[in-house]
């Protein structure tokens, strides 16, 4: 199951459904844009409680998921801990792999 969530976060990337980056993905959660945040589990305490404290304030899904070696090489970028979905059609198919993996 991982893998296709990894699979389905690089699809993301290349339609242009995917924020990565801390200060991006900040940035976007605050205009309302971002349906999904994805956290690596290897991310810096303060950065986790950081996004998890956002998410929680404006009612948007996360997950703890993978490293960030991972999740940079799914979407072809270089150190990447924090992702943001903005489609509800990968949110809702990422989501239901996470939950039957878990």
């Amino acid at each position: 199951m991982k893998d296709k969530i990894l699979s389905l976060l690089g699809f993301a990337q290349k339609s242009g459904n995917l924020f990565s980056g801390e200060n991006t993905c900040e940035l976007y959660i605050k205009r309302n844009k971002i349906k999904l945040i994805i956290i690596s589990e290897d991310s810096s305490l303060n950065s986790k409680n950081k996004f998890i404290n956002l998410c929680n304030s404006r009612n948007i899904p996360y997950l703890i998921f993978s490293n960030k070696a991972d999740l940079s090489n799914a979407i072809g970028k270089y150190n990447r801990a924090i992702l943001g979905i903005k489609d509800a059609k990968f949110k809702s198919k990422i989501l239901d792999l996470y939950n039957d993996e878990v």
